[in-house]
């Protein structure tokens, strides 16, 4: 049962992160979806809007999403977007 209230806790925290990213996607037309959180640490991402087509989507993903929630939230190993 504990491990189930911190998988919750942890989702929590990642989608109040993603909603402090969220605007500067909106911004230029895109936007994030979280998908899912794993137990391994793993967070899935579905990019939407102009970041679905992006050619700096990878970018975007790695060096903004992930590099923010992996500093916000120490469980979070990878972001991958699905």
């Amino acid at each position: 049962m504990q491990d189930k209230v911190k998988d919750t806790l942890d989702k929590e925290k990642v989608k109040d992160i993603l909603d402090k990213i969220r605007p500067y996607l909106v911004r230029d037309g895109g936007n994030v979806e979280l998908v899912g959180v794993e137990g391994d640490g793993t967070v899935k991402v579905k990019l939407v809007g102009a970041c679905a087509g992006c050619p700096h989507a990878k970018m975007t993903l790695k060096n903004g999403i992930e590099k923010i929630l992996k500093q916000e939230v120490p469980e979070v190993k990878e972001v991958v977007s699905v």
